[in-house]
């Protein structure tokens, strides 16, 4: 039936956008610089401790820094409308489109559930996906955080 808004109108969207959000857990030597390993599997008892401690060295969208700037930016035109589901497996986290907002966002990555309206930003909970949709109203530069 496509999606719908919160009394039930239906929504379209011209773009679709993922970013999977993902936490790197790189080990430190003594001085605090990041370790370097011959293999992965030379790597894995160092990676396996620093990641029990739940602090990870970066979060990246897609896979890695800058992924979502240059050729990998996310470009819609005035006047359309861009779907964006957010993921991340590990923990809660709450993205933001800078200059713009959430016009129907679904907290819960859920479509049966009503979306919720014109959120600044939205709160995904770790381990799930949320959805956001907005139409851009004028030119610029949005910062997706």
């Amino acid at each position: 039936d496509g999606l719908k808004d919160s009394a039930g109108n239906g929504l379209h969207y011209d773009r679709v956008y993922t970013i999977g959000e993902f936490d790197l857990y790189i080990p430190r030597d003594e001085k605090g610089n990041f370790k370097k390993y011959g293999s992965s599997a030379e790597s894995y008892g160092d990676t396996l401790e620093t990641m029990r401690g739940l602090i990870p060295s970066h979060v990246v969208f897609n896979g890695k820094v800058g992924a979502l700037m240059g050729d990998g930016a996310m470009k819609a035109k005035v006047g359309e409308t861009v779907l964006f589901i957010h993921s991340q497996a590990n923990r809660d986290t709450r993205p933001h489109l800078i200059g713009g907002h959430g016009d129907w966002v679904w907290e819960l990555g859920k479509f049966d559930d009503p979306p919720a309206k014109n959120l600044e930003t939205w709160f995904i909970r770790g381990g799930s996906a949320g959805v956001a949709l907005y139409t851009f109203k004028q030119p610029g530069v949005y910062a997706y955080v």
